[in-house]
C-alpha cells in the first residue's frame, strides 16, 4: 500500500496558498507538490485546512480581477509618461564618462499626458450579465397567452 504524502503536504500549506494567489491551475499545483491530481483533489475532499488554503489564496486573485473588471467597465483616467535616454551631463554641462571613456545615459521623463480609457462595452455586458442575470441574459422568456389556430390554405379562396 503506498504512504500518504499528506504530511510533506500539510507543512507546504502557505505555498499552497501563494500558487493560487498567483494564479496556478489545480494541476500545476499537484505538480508543485509531487502529488496526482487525484490525489490533489482527493486531499481537498478530505482536509479542510488544504481546501481553506486554496480558497483563500484564490480569493485574493479573484478580488483584484474583479475590481480590474470593474475598473474596464467603468472606465478611468492615467497619465502616460515617456522617457528618453539622456547623455549624463554635471553641473558645468560637461559630458560624464564611464571607466573606458564612453558617455554614460541616464532615462529622463520628457513627456506626461493625461489619458482617458474610455468604459469597456464588453467589460459592462460580461459585468451585467453575471451580477443581473434576470434583466441581462440573452435568452428572454416570454409567456404567450391564447390560442393559435391552424386553418387550411382553401378556407381563404
Amino acid at each position: 500500500m503506498a504512504k500518504s504524502k499528506w504530511n510533506t503536504v500539510k507543512d507546504k500549506l502557505v505555498l499552497v496558498e501563494g500558487w493560487a494567489r498567483d494564479g496556478l491551475t489545480d494541476e500545476q499545483i499537484a505538480h508543485n507538490l509531487g502529488i496526482s491530481i487525484q490525489t490533489f483533489y482527493t486531499y481537498k475532499k478530505q482536509h479542510i485546512e488544504f481546501f481553506e488554503a486554496l480558497k483563500k489564496g484564490k480569493e485574493v486573485v479573484d478580488f483584484e480581477v474583479e475590481n480590474a473588471l470593474l475598473k474596464r467597465a467603468l472606465g478611468y483616467e492615467y497619465e502616460e509618461v515617456t522617457k528618453e535616454r539622456m547623455v549624463r551631463k554635471d553641473e558645468k554641462g560637461k559630458v560624464l564618462t564611464d571607466i573606458h571613456g564612453f558617455p554614460t545615459y541616464e532615462m529622463v521623463v520628457t513627456k506626461t499626458v493625461k489619458k482617458v480609457a474610455t468604459p469597456d462595452t464588453t467589460a459592462q455586458i460580461f459585468w451585467l450579465k453575471n451580477r443581473k442575470p434576470k434583466e441581462w441574459k440573452d435568452k428572454q422568456d416570454i409567456e404567450h397567452s391564447g390560442s393559435i389556430g391552424v386553418k387550411k390554405l382553401e378556407d381563404f379562396f
